[in-house]
């Protein structure tokens, strides 16, 4: 299995679960935050469901230009949300697998005003940017989803709302 195979395929497993986690935001609290300095449900929410994407498209190009800014779109709906997750999952499952191990391996650069700025294998800032740093995100919102009172999705274990699916599926053959 290649690097990229590998990603994939745990992008493949969690993928459907944060759906779940994104379904659940309620589409009258899009503007709710809980802090002042938080982003509001529907910014993080969108920021979850755009990233795997925009890391996808970002890694193409080495050296790549760092992003002068970030910008947290206000989504109009749960169905944006949505369709940007569907459409950025869409973008992973085409240019991920494009890269070979040797454009894993290979250093990837990202500069700031033509200056380096970060280097490393592009395999390595896939992991870190397109699958953890969307996972402390997904933390994140679950903490937006509790204080909401919303039912938080079980993820990799259970959540003190429901249990993961192979837990269940296990109860049923027991």
């Amino acid at each position: 299995m290649t690097i990229a195979q590998s990603l994939l395929a745990e992008f493949e497993v969690q993928a459907p679960v944060t759906r779940k986690f994104l379904e659940r935001l309620p589409e009258d609290k899009l503007t709710w935050k809980p802090h002042a300095k938080s982003l509001t449900a529907g910014q993080l929410a969108y920021h979850l469901a755009s990233v795997p994407g925009g890391i996808a498209r970002f890694v193409q190009s080495n050296p790549a230009e760092a992003p002068k800014s970030f910008e947290f779109p206000q989504p109009a709906s749960g169905d944006e949300i949505l369709k940007t997750l569907d459409e950025s999952v869409e973008i992973v499952r085409s240019l991920l697998p494009q890269l070979d191990d040797a454009a894993m391996k290979e250093t990837w650069q990202m500069l700031a005003g033509g200056h380096e700025v970060l280097a490393q294998p592009r395999g390595e800032f896939v992991r870190d940017v397109m699958l953890s740093h969307w996972y402390q995100h997904r933390g994140q919102f679950s903490v937006h989803l509790r204080l909401l009172n919303v039912a938080v999705p079980a993820s990799w274990g259970p959540s003190a709302d429901e249990v993961p699916a192979f837990m269940q599926q296990a109860a049923q053959v027991a």
